[in-house]
């Protein structure tokens, strides 16, 4: 592990090397490997490999969800209060490593004892929503304190949109590996459990080992050394973290550009994963392709490589910028899936492409905003509670994603969704399922991302604000040092 720092006014303009961006990025790897898989092929594995009725499957999609976000706010709070050698950050990411992989794992297990009859589904629901609430558990024990490792390692505005560049190429090539994967084992296995069963095995393991690179290449300055005095950075985050969940839910949500933040997030995310978990089904059902996973590939492979150019717009021209002409993209791409006939599989290629322009922007620009927004509460408040903001941003996002999801579930049984017979491919759908098909892969999410676009802008922390703040910021460290 790299060795801890105290904090100090180096921070403020600190520049990272290649090397820890690359030791941190690396850590949201096997977040994007798992959060791809259930986003894409969760849904149709448990209607058309378990057996699961639509309706049950939403709904153990939802539990599954809002436990997750439950959970959220209190490993960011515990996240907060952690005293280790480690490090707050570091301790849960090394705890809740393996139990992170073991959990993924279970989701692609078809038991022995289910049953496609209804009457007997009630077993199989409840091992998948067991399931999805301990993989959950691990998942916010180890992605969250990773997350709010990121204001830790520098306060400098470009290095953080760098720094967050970093994060999502790994994110995103994680995802186009666990794809890649899905095309070569559906090809080369002809068991639907079986190929879901070795993808959930190989990705499992792909998703761990990133971790640790991430623990060991990367500095948390809050480890805690009992033989040294303890700085006054630390005294003062146990008195702020003494403060009861309500004080601080009190604090958290006074800061309106914070409000901004989860409204951006929340529709562009939630537009990504409806598409994400309708897209199966778009692409069999009513594009009628055999498989779905080249169709994500070039979603995921698109926005992976334009990363790079976001970033440097976003360099240039300022975060807003970069958001509204990606969100421009992926509006067009959205609506048009709704329009678009069954047998023009070319221009299906094209409008996916046009959206993973739009999808990188989602995974950059949001979080690189939340960094701004801890700057500005410790400015309010002379305290830093990044776990705090990071937890509450996830926690409304995954409520909102939750019920999505629910939703989409009730609307393909409530429209009569055929289920396929076991072995067999998914048999043709009637025109009321298909409809509703589209309707959650077309206006539904293209209504989100002009919400999503209009909060955009108004938000207020422009790059001159931002750099107002930290100007202050430092006034304030370079008087206590005096």
């Amino acid at each position: 592990m790299s060795e801890n720092s105290a904090p100090g006014s180096e921070l403020r303009g600190r520049k990272l090397s290649v090397a820890t961006k690359l030791a941190f990025g690396a850590g949201d790897m096997g977040a994007g490997i798992t959060a791809t898989l259930l986003a894409f092929s969760f849904l149709i594995f448990l209607t058309n490999v378990a057996q699961l009725r639509p309706a049950l499957a939403g709904t153990v999609l939802l539990i599954g969800k809002i436990w997750d976000a439950v959970n959220d706010p209190i490993v960011g709070f515990l996240s907060d209060r952690t005293r280790s050698r480690w490090g707050r950050r570091h301790a849960w990411m090394i705890w809740g490593g393996i139990p992170f992989g073991i959990f993924f794992f279970l989701h692609w297990l078809v038991p022995e004892w289910s049953s496609p009859d209804p009457a007997d589904q009630w077993g199989l629901f409840w091992y998948y929503v067991v399931v999805s609430i301990l993989f959950n558990t691990a998942y916010t024990a180890v992605n969250l304190p990773y997350t709010a490792l990121t204001p830790e390692l520098t306060q400098n505005y470009n290095e953080r949109t760098s720094l967050t560049g970093f994060r999502f190429v790994f994110s995103i090539g994680g995802s186009l590996l666990s794809l890649a994967l899905g095309v070569a084992l559906a090809g080369a296995i002809d068991d639907p459990r079986q190929q879901y069963l070795w993808l959930g095995g190989i990705c499992a393991i792909l998703a761990v080992l990133p971790l640790y690179w991430c623990i060991w290449g990367t500095t948390d300055r809050t480890a805690f050394d009992p033989n040294r005095p303890e700085p006054e950075a630390e005294t003062e985050v146990r008195k702020e973290t003494s403060l009861s969940l309500k004080q601080q839910l009190k604090v958290v949500f006074r800061n309106r550009p914070f409000l901004f933040v989860i409204g951006i997030y929340l529709c562009s995310w939630l537009a990504f994963q409806l598409t994400a978990a309708v897209i199966p089904y778009y692409a069999i059902g009513w594009m009628g392709l055999e498989s779905y996973f080249i169709v994500a590939l070039v979603v995921q492979g698109v926005a992976m490589v334009s990363l790079l150019l976001w970033s440097a717009i976003s360099r240039r021209y300022g975060r807003k910028a970069a958001y509204f002409s990606g969100m421009i993209l992926w509006i067009v791409a959205q609506g048009g899936l709704f329009f678009l006939p069954s047998d023009r599989v070319d221009l299906l290629y094209v409008l996916c492409a046009m959206a993973g322009l739009g999808v990188a922007t989602a995974y950059l620009i949001p979080w690189s905003m939340l960094t701004d927004v801890t700057d500005l509460d410790e400015l309010q408040s002379g305290h830093r509670r990044e776990g705090v903001f990071y937890a509450f941003m996830v926690l409304l996002q995954k409520i909102g994603l939750a019920l999505g999801l629910f939703l989409v579930g009730q609307m393909l049984e409530l429209a009569g969704f055929v289920e396929p017979i076991p072995g067999q491919a998914l048999p043709p759908q009637p025109e009321s399922a298909l409809l509703a098909i589209r309707l959650a892969i077309g206006p539904l999410p293209t209504t989100l991302l002009i919400i999503g676009s209009i909060l955009a802008y108004f938000y207020p922390l422009t790059r001159e604000v931002h750099e107002e703040i930290v100007l202050k910021l430092q006034e304030r460290q370079n008087q206590g040092e005096n």
